[in-house]
């Protein structure tokens, strides 16, 4: 008899429940990293939509110099000539600007209503009503470009509409790999999964800045497209709760058959009345009572007992009460300004490279990348170290507090070249992004799940619908002041950010306390946070 091969030792080594997880970590991963990548493209896209036309207009008073009869460009060039109309003119960063607040700003606002919606709701079937709409929306604003839409109302309403439904993705994937994994590793597994937020952004970075110059409406387009893909996938494959698998084992268990249990009453031995359940063949039978009675049974005797048959589902919390679990607020306002800080660099660092730089916008995004793969690098560094030292507010302060003498490294250094650039984004993402990774994922897993809610585990989703929507109130910040301050130089920009980096490190320090005091470590939903 021939050897088993290795690889398929491998395989069979693993059992049902260690494949369903592993099918929700890749499956979550993927459809997360597609809703980065249809955020993506507009930052990609905005080099393109007001362009530095100052080239053009050198070529064309050389042409007209020349004496040429007919030249090939135009005497005169303008920047409406070469930039796309309603953002040609000379206050275009602060209609950049405009459109980047008014997706985070909805985004911020419909994320508080989407946890509690999505406590309430099947979340695979709201998650994929809200990938497919997402597609829609981004597919609608490239066709701006096919059509030939100029009117700044039109992209403003489309950045709201997709901002809005956008806010359907992280309260369902989050509470899903919650569901799935439990605190042991939390801070490693999560950390390793956060890294779809960096590959969706590098790969809407590459896929944007292969249409940029030729055609800017492909760049929204085909991420539309695969968002709206992806969604169908999470229909067909997405599993909440390992719990769900029960009712195919009570399929199984029975094919073909279902029984219906009755409750009959008999009066017993000194006057106490006896409970008897019987079944019948052709009705449908819970799968806790099939685990308590024989399958061949026709009437089995029941002890006078009160028995509770499936007990009742918890309900859902409300947003008051998720505020009252200790940490969610301090948390919630230190994710404010650090993700102002990550979401300043997402929407606005390949225009920064492109004047910076002198690069072509396609170079710029191409660049832009290697902020994501340090952060890549930082979410799982920072998810490891929380993990071995269990005090996850602590590891959030040290990186928060090396990121702001580093953005103002970045800031002198870019000004050098290529190579130190390059160094530069690598240790600028991993630090930035970071505090941002840990406590959007293991760190709203962790209060999300808290000893004083008792096992409800329904609260997930609205813990992590707080913080991060909290965070995105940041998020829809950053970029709007970076559209306004950077009118005065982009000195100003990273001194805004630097200073948000400081407060964000502030808001930590009485949970650091608490944890540098503590005799035990201990991941931070372990640790007892008294109120003051």
């Amino acid at each position: 008899m021939a050897p088993i091969p290795p690889g398929i030792r491998l395989l069979v080594s693993f059992d049902r429940d260690q494949w369903y997880r592993a099918l929700t970590f890749v499956l979550t991963f993927l459809l997360y990293t597609s809703f980065h990548l249809s955020r993506k493209p507009i930052s990609i896209v905005k080099s393109e939509l007001h362009k530095n036309c100052s080239p053009l207009s050198e070529l064309s008073t050389l042409a007209s110099s020349s004496g040429s009869q007919e030249p090939s460009l135009p005497s005169r060039q303008t920047d409406m000539d070469c930039s796309w109309k309603p953002f040609d003119k000379g206050n275009y960063k602060q209609l950049l600007g405009a459109m980047d607040y008014s997706f985070l700003c909805a985004y911020a606002i419909g994320m508080y209503l989407s946890g509690i919606i999505g406590e309430r709701l099947p979340i695979r079937l709201y998650l994929t009503v809200g990938m497919l709409t997402s597609g829609l929306f981004t597919c609608l604003f490239g066709l701006g470009y096919i059509y030939n839409i100029h009117s700044l109302g039109f992209y403003i309403t489309v950045q709201v509409a997709n901002g809005l439904v956008q806010t359907t993705g992280w309260p369902s994937v989050v509470t899903c790999i919650g569901n799935w994994f439990g605190k042991g590793r939390r801070g490693l597994i999560m950390g390793l999964w956060n890294s779809h937020t960096s590959v969706g952004n590098i790969l809407g970075s590459l896929i944007a800045g292969y249409w940029v110059s030729s055609n800017w409406g492909l760049s929204f387009i085909v991420p539309g497209l695969i968002i709206a893909v992806m969604g169908v996938i999470c229909f067909l494959f997405l599993i909440e709760h390992p719990n769900d698998l029960k009712s195919i084992s009570a399929q199984k268990s029975s094919p073909g058959k279902s029984m219906q249990v009755q409750t009959k009453h008999w009066n017993g031995v000194n006057g106490h009345t006896e409970v008897y359940l019987q079944y019948k063949d052709n009705k449908a039978k819970s799968y806790d009572t099939e685990l308590l009675l024989p399958r061949d049974s026709v009437c089995v005797p029941v002890q006078p007992v009160v028995v509770v048959k499936n007990e009742s589902e918890p309900s859902a919390i409300s947003f008051m009460g998720a505020l009252q679990i200790p940490g969610v607020i301090e948390f919630s306002l230190c994710l404010l300004f650090a993700k102002l800080v990550s979401y300043t660099f997402l929407f606005w660092l390949p225009l920064y490279i492109t004047k910076a730089a002198h690069l072509d916008a396609k170079k710029a995004g191409d660049l832009s990348t290697l902020f994501d793969v340090g952060g890549i690098v930082g979410g799982i560094f920072a998810g490891v170290i929380s993990d071995k030292l269990g005090k996850r507010a602590t590891t959030c302060a040290v990186m928060l507090l090396l990121a702001a003498p580093t953005l103002y490294g970045f800031s002198m250094i870019s000004q050098f070249g290529i190579g130190p650039t390059i160094g530069m984004l690598l240790v600028c993402g991993g630090l930035v992004n970071g505090p941002y990774s840990l406590i959007t994922t293991a760190v709203s897993a962790d209060l999300g799940t808290h000893k004083s809610l008792k096992g409800n585990a329904k609260a997930l989703s609205t813990v992590t619908a707080i913080i991060d929507g909290t965070g995105s109130v940041g998020a829809a910040l950053g970029p709007l002041l970076a559209g306004l301050l950077s009118a005065g130089g982009w000195d100003r920009v990273f001194y805004m950010l630097m200073t948000a980096d400081f407060l964000a490190l502030l808001l930590l320090l009485r949970l650091v306390t608490k944890e540098l005091v503590s005799t035990k470590s201990h991941p931070i939903s372990a640790v007892e946070l008294k109120e003051h």
